[in-house]
């Protein structure tokens, strides 16, 4: 629904209205939200704000007191969770766990008929407003700039245009392959009762609730978040990695580390490699990263996931480093696998490396790998780390997509993008933590400018946070 004809709608009986309430309504999509609203309105207000909207609660209040571990916990993607099909072509199973998981959150918005039903030649939706749910199979645009998108469901699949002097048309414009969309619009046939398509009024994303509000833990306690130490690399940074060390050691407060991936620089990742690499083999490294984490404080307990540069394959889900490699490292370390979701202090943090990101740079408009905080953005509205198939992030082909955002993460880590990035996006911090290595031939080549010797201290009691540089 349109957000000025929302504000008129309640201007003309007689409220001002709050935009988080507009943006509420909005994705609601329905005009009898507003009535429903107006009616429940006690006497003498004006104006119209969440508080007065019973919907717009808060859906999670504050912990129960039952006390809280001081353990990790991994939630998903312990090792030895990811276990790929035997028939990679059954990979129809993944992308319809895909489709049902995101369609769900969206339902009670969008209220989908099957497209199937739309498509029937001769039905009593012809010339009416519809809802439908749908994974993205192609985009065009039309001749006078329209977004032109073929969605599919397990019924059929049908087109839906974009206008271009819609509102909203800039989401729709970042409409991505793969993703799992809700529109609202009214459907067209033909002279021949044939359906030609939907002309949207209303996208819909899975999306982070509007409801959803930060969850911080009950007792104090503080995580460090790093990614992308790259060991091996004649352009890891040692000095750099020795003061954080030696900081590490003066905070008692600090109870956690965890490590988005790339923890070594790894053998054979691209051509030539060998000839930028001080440590030559990948065992050496590894005992070397081992190294690292058994000079950081004993009483830190240490997550590590793997990255692209780790030795594991390179298809996600990721699974965690494999026994071989982790004969140096000490006790406190825990493995798992990308993505993982790990709960610490009943704060639940969603680790991913972030491949992904190259390939969602590609495809949304105005994307940037300066600007990793908006694809951590992009990555909670679609509730989904890495959706594109068949780009530069492969794919595992399990009986469940372990990329779907299930459950609302309190704090979503990532890395790969050497650029350090903070964000909160409805109530969720979103964490790039930059490097320990300057700039690569490559990024040279690519004009990237990393923000290495960077960590994000987060306090689990308050989800606030402070970066700490070391160079």
């Amino acid at each position: 629904m349109d957000k000025r004809e929302i504000v008129t709608r309640f201007a003309d009986a007689g409220f001002l209205v709050n935009h988080q309430v507009v943006n509420y309504i909005s994705e609601c999509g329905g005009t009898g939200v507003i009535e429903g609203i107006i009616a429940s309105l006690p006497e003498g207000v004006t104006v119209v704000t969440p508080k007065e909207v019973p919907a717009m609660i808060p859906l999670r209040t504050d912990k129960l007191n039952v006390g809280v571990s001081r353990t990790p916990e991994i939630l998903f993607g312990r090792a030895g969770s990811s276990v790929p099909l035997p028939d990679p072509e059954s990979s129809y199973t993944m992308f319809r766990d895909r489709y049902d998981s995101l369609a769900v959150m969206m339902r009670g918005r969008v209220s989908p008929i099957p497209i199937e039903a739309l498509v029937r030649t001769g039905n009593r939706f012809t010339d009416q407003q519809i809802g439908l749910v749908g994974m993205v199979s192609s985009i065009s645009a039309s001749a006078k700039g329209h977004r032109i998108v073929e969605v599919e469901d397990s019924t059929g699949c049908i087109k839906v245009l974009f206008n271009r002097n819609r509102e909203g048309f800039a989401e729709a414009e970042a409409i991505i392959p793969d993703e799992v969309i809700g529109v609202k619009g009214q459907l067209a046939r033909d002279s021949m009762g044939k359906t030609q398509m939907v002309f949207s009024d209303t996208l819909f994303r899975p999306d982070i609730p509007l409801t959803n509000v930060p969850s911080p833990s009950k007792e104090q306690g503080k995580a460090v978040f790093i990614s992308d130490i790259h060991v091996g690399s004649n352009t890891f940074l040692p000095d750099a990695w020795e003061k954080f060390s030696e900081w590490m050691q003066t905070r008692k407060d600090i109870g956690y580390l965890l490590i988005a991936g790339d923890v070594v620089d790894g053998i054979g990742i691209y051509p030539d490699q060998d000839k930028e690499l001080d440590i030559k083999t990948i065992y050496e490294q590894y005992d070397h990263v081992g190294d690292l984490m058994a000079a950081l404080p004993e009483w830190l307990k240490i997550v590590i996931s793997p990255g692209n540069h780790d030795a594991v394959r390179g298809a996600e889900p990721q699974p965690a480093l494999p026994e071989e490699f982790r004969g140096n490292f000490p006790s406190n370390v825990t493995f798992v696998e990308n993505p993982a979701l790990v709960n610490i202090q009943s704060v639940n943090v969603l680790m991913y490396h972030g491949r992904s990101i190259d390939d969602l740079i590609k495809f949304i408009p105005g994307a940037s790998y300066t600007k990793p905080g908006e694809i951590m953005e992009a990555m909670l509205k679609r509730r989904h780390l890495g959706p594109i198939y068949g780009q530069r992030t492969p794919l595992l082909s399990t009986d469940k997509d372990s990329l779907v955002i299930r459950d609302v993460p309190d704090i979503i880590h990532t890395g790969h993008v050497h650029i350090s990035d903070v964000i909160s996006y409805r109530g969720v911090l979103g964490i790039n933590a930059g490097t320990w290595q300057s700039q690569t031939s490559f990024q040279k080549q690519m004009n990237i400018s990393p923000t290495p010797g960077e960590a994000v201290v987060v306090d689990l009691a308050t989800l606030t946070y402070e970066k700490l540089c070391f160079l």
